[in-house]
């Protein structure tokens, strides 16, 4: 997966860490969460706040 993958991290981030709520995440740790899932294979330094912002949003409507 790469950073624009966004409704996929999102989808791994909630059957990875279910006991998590994607509202409370800072930026800081959702990035963590994301370089540390098996399947991404992104350059860390590619990633904004824009594309955290999307992933979390998506990481909220799945837990929804």
């Amino acid at each position: 997966m790469k950073w624009t993958d966004s409704q996929r991290i999102a989808e791994e981030l909630y059957d990875t860490h279910p006991d998590i709520d994607p509202r409370t995440v800072r930026f800081t740790q959702l990035r963590s969460l994301v370089l540390d899932l098996p399947t991404f294979e992104d350059i860390p330094q590619h990633c904004g706040e824009k594309v955290l912002e999307a992933i979390q949003q998506a990481w909220i409507e799945e837990a929804e």
